[in-house]
């Protein structure tokens, strides 16, 4: 594909546009559960707006743009007072919640270096149930991740297992509020007091869950400490395009002091260039998704997100309940918010097969590996959107289980499992394409069905299981000149 000779029409290019959208999930069908976090048509209309007022705008430097260092800190202050914050407290805007885990990661590094100049393969211990973004951290930081194990019924961070895995190399201790796999709060107190015994950092991801947890919170609902008023918590992520219904991308990092923020600053005078200082990983900033972000907290207020947090919930207790109900299956652990994972107990029933029969009736429940003393598992966020949809997913998913049970499932599994017993596995291009015919997977184009994709991901050893992940997206994304 090439740059047109001449312009397309205006008419022209957004059909185009409708045209391609034409197979992505329907996300305004309320039936997408998991990915989006919808708060209605007023609220869209006003972060749309919000959002194009400052299309152009750079946060960059905010001495041309002092509008967008004024909105920065209006946003940060609003998120830090919902988390019930002291006024020591600094944060900044970011992309979303990965850049927000990585800059409490590089912090939590240089930090290190400045006041433990001993330490020189830095680790970072966390549960097993921490989100991948850390993982990403790690890897792109040069700090070695150590992962500990949950409890088998709860799974909450095992927090004797942390203790147990902190060397003189730890630089810093995580847990999640909640995590996102299954829903679950770790037992933040207890984490954040063993890095206070041990002069560690502690940082909470809270991504997912800070705003609406607050608000459950607001609302009377037993809710664990979380926050930064925990002593020992150091920093926080807290995600506003999630439970915020803020537009992607809008995070908000947090810090206890600007002592420690500084550790997540850079700036740059070497070059022949412009003076830069970043206090995120993005140089250039648009002003768009702050400003969107902004006009959400204010057009909803207090009132509106507990309003919706009540509905929610309500839904997510007749969901929860309705699963558990259902023969053959149960929910994992005991989710403290509007998000779950099921599992089956019986053979009867393959999880990943069940995604892909209720994805023909429109429904998205997005399927999550086995891992350690987790099963294969069906992952599901609740939202605005969805909360007219309770009654209704549950009709259609008791169906489709009745429908599903004692089918061959398990026999594709086991014959699966069998070939790659047979493959010498190793890292290279033969492999990768034949696992992919195994899969079903062949050319560009997304799978139609993903299930036999991820009987053989969750079949293979992480480190391979991970190769072909990436594999699989260096293929399918093409190469310019076809």
């Amino acid at each position: 594909m090439k740059i047109p000779k001449s312009g397309l029409p205006k008419e022209e290019i957004f059909k185009i546009l409708q045209d391609y959208k034409g197979h992505d999930l329907d996300w305004q069908s309320g039936k997408v559960l998991g990915f989006i976090y919808d708060a209605g048509k007023k609220v869209h209309e006003v972060a749309h707006k919000a959002y194009t007022t400052y299309l152009t705008e750079n946060a960059l430097d905010p001495l041309s743009f002092p509008s967008l260092l004024r909105l920065e800190n209006e946003v940060v202050r609003m998120t830090a007072s919902l988390l019930d914050s002291s006024r020591d407290v600094v944060g900044n805007f970011t992309s979303g919640g990965t850049e927000s885990l990585i800059l409490a990661v590089k912090t939590a590094r240089d930090y290190s270096r400045a006041v433990k100049p001993h330490i020189k393969t830095p680790e970072l211990v966390m549960p097993i149930t921490a989100h991948s973004s850390l993982f990403k951290a790690c890897h792109y930081l040069g700090i070695k991740p150590v992962v500990t194990r949950v409890h088998d019924e709860s799974f909450e961070a095992d927090v004797a297992a942390m203790r147990a895995a902190i060397t003189d190399n730890t630089i810093l201790l995580v847990g999640s509020a909640p995590g996102y796999a299954h829903g679950v709060v770790d037992p933040i107190n207890a984490i954040a007091a063993l890095a206070k015994e041990n002069d560690l950092l502690c940082h909470v991801d809270a991504c997912v869950g800070g705003i609406h947890l607050s608000y459950m919170r607001k609302l009377g609902y037993d809710v664990p400490d979380f926050n930064l008023n925990v002593p020992g918590v150091t920093s926080l992520s807290v995600d506003l395009h999630k439970y915020g219904y803020a537009p992607k991308g809008a995070s908000i990092i947090l810090h206890k002091d600007k002592e420690l923020r500084k550790y997540q600053i850079w700036g740059c005078s070497r070059w022949t260039g412009y003076p830069v200082i970043n206090a995120a990983i993005t140089s250039a900033k648009s002003g768009g998704p702050m400003a969107a972000a902004w006009a959400v907290l204010n057009y909803m207020g207090d009132d509106g997100d507990m309003e919706i947090v009540r509905e929610v919930m309500e839904a997510t207790r007749l969901m929860i309940d309705g699963v558990n109900r259902i023969k053959g299956l149960r929910v994992l652990g005991k989710p403290t918010m509007c998000m779950f994972a099921l599992t089956s107990t019986t053979d009867e029933i393959n999880v990943y097969h069940l995604a892909e029969e209720m994805k023909k009736s429109g429904w998205y429940l997005q399927p999550q590996f086995a891992r350690e003393n987790s099963p294969a598992n069906l992952h599901i966020s609740l939202n605005r959107s969805t909360v007219p949809r309770a009654r209704a997913f549950l009709k259609d998913f008791e169906n489709t289980v009745e429908e599903i049970k004692g089918q061959e499932v398990d026999r594709q599994t086991r014959d699966l499992q069998e070939e790659l017993k047979k493959l010498s596995l190793k890292f290279d291009d033969a492999t990768f394409f034949k696992l992919a015919e195994m899969a079903g997977v062949t050319g560009t184009e997304p799978p139609e069905s993903m299930e036999k994709v991820n009987m053989l991901l969750e079949s293979l050893p992480y480190d391979i299981s991970e190769y072909v992940l990436v594999e699989f997206l260096n293929n399918m994304m093409v190469a310019g000149n076809q």
